[in-house]
């Protein structure tokens, strides 16, 4: 085992999760020892990658802005990487709607079933429809003001303020480069060392990624919904890993042509990180492996990692954007509304825009998708139409996103020669 690659570990600890889950499902009082006994682990890993997420941002985005000595570069690198995750994202709502269109899953769903889903999750629903209100009606420039924290040590309690600790430590960079190298060399080297000792941490928490990997897997398979759902929901899944699957293959083709390296070079450098996204459904705690394996695998200079990958964990969601607009559409025709194209294109824009708002963690892009319904008129009650199998194709969704943040990191290195 000591001799396996990450990857190979990870994929052996999520097999053995499934199938550990499978047996325990079957014997009588299982899934409760699964829930008390093996479940915690996995949360315990996925906090450790969140414990460090924060600092890692802080001290690689700070240690990375005060490397370029020069802001011209860093508005240089700053606008690529923004214009280019809008694109991604842009094309990624435009392949869901496509997709939903063509297919139609929601004229699947017979009226029974719709009912039936829409009591078994109302109160799931309402709780998301209430953190949404909240978002919407706190006015249209709010999201730039969310930005800018008033208080350092506020923003870097919770996870959900990344673009804070974004801010500031963009900004904390800016200032180092503004005063003079002599006065400046005792703040550098302490967050040199700093990211050091961070890296690695992360070294060490992902000696127990298969096993942490291990317990997540066992507990979803425990804690999965009935058959019978998972077959009345199966063409919009079908529809939604449709989508997540063209964007991949869209990455494929950047990669190919716009950076001149081998699909299957990407596809195994990035894999540790896309195994623990689909593991953890958070873009946020897989960070700090994505940095390592775009960094040490993909050949991108810590430069542009350091401020790209941050940045793309919480502004580039682009399964996230699929998602959003697979599921718009299928909510109104489960619900036999038809959508003008006026309409469909605000859903592109409402949904492009979402996206840099959602919180990098676990199912935050339901609190968004509440906004797109909104200003499309489909009814947010049918939010509860795909809460049943909302986990593992939120597991699906995060592996797109961060394999998208690798391929814009690899495209960003590129246009400024960082790339090995």
């Amino acid at each position: 085992m000591k001799k396996l690659a990450l990857h190979w570990k990870i994929l052996i600890g999520m097999a053995l999760g499934v199938i550990f889950g499978l047996l325990m499902s079957f014997i009588n009082g299982g899934a409760e020892f699964v829930g008390e006994f093996v479940k915690p682990f996995g949360t315990i890993f996925i906090n450790l990658l969140k414990l460090i997420a924060i600092p890692l941002i802080l001290a690689s985005l700070i240690k990375g802005v005060s490397d370029l000595k020069d802001i011209s570069k860093l508005s240089q690198m700053g606008g690529r990487t923004i214009l280019t995750y809008l694109s991604t994202t842009l094309v990624a709502v435009v392949i869901g709607l496509i997709l939903v269109n063509s297919i139609q899953p929601g004229k699947s769903i017979s009226i029974e079933t719709r009912k039936e889903l829409v009591e078994a999750y109302a109160s799931d629903a309402d709780q998301k429809r209430e953190v949404a209100a909240k978002q919407s009606s706190a006015g249209r420039l709010q999201p730039l003001v969310d930005i800018v924290p008033s208080n350092l040590f506020s923003a870097a309690s919770n996870n959900r303020n990344m673009l804070q600790i974004i801010f500031f430590a963009i900004f904390f960079g800016i200032g180092i480069i503004l005063i003079p190298e002599k006065e400046s060399s005792l703040v550098k080297g302490f967050f040199d060392s700093f990211n050091a000792v961070i890296l690695k941490l992360i070294d060490l928490i992902m000696m127990a990624a298969p096993y942490g990997v291990f317990a997540l897997l066992a507990a979803l398979v425990v804690e999965a919904p009935s058959l019978e759902l998972f077959k009345a929901l199966a063409l919009y899944a079908i529809t939604l890993l449709a989508g997540l699957a063209l964007m991949i293959g869209f990455y494929a083709l950047m990669v190919r042509i716009l950076i001149k390296k081998s699909p299957s070079f990407f596809f195994k450098g990035i894999a540790p990180a896309q195994l623990l996204a689909f593991s953890t459904s958070s873009s946020a705690a897989t960070l700090p492996v994505t940095m390592e394996c775009v960094e040490g695998n993909l050949g991108v200079d810590k430069e542009v990692t350091s401020f790209v990958l941050p940045i793309g964990a919480t502004i580039n969601m682009d399964g996230t954007s699929v998602y959003q607009g697979v599921a718009a559409v299928f909510i109104a025709q489960a619900f036999g509304l038809d959508l003008s194209l006026s309409a469909q294109l605000g859903i592109i824009f409402t949904a492009t825009l979402a996206s840099i708002g959602t919180a990098a963690v676990p199912s935050a892009g339901i609190v968004m998708l509440v906004i797109v319904l909104a200003q499309a008129g489909i009814p947010e009650a049918g939010l509860a139409l795909i809460f049943a199998i909302d986990r593992p194709l939120d597991m699906c969704r995060t592996v797109v996103n961060v394999t998208g943040d690798a391929a814009v990191s690899m495209f960003v290195a590129k246009s400024i020669n960082k790339l090995k």
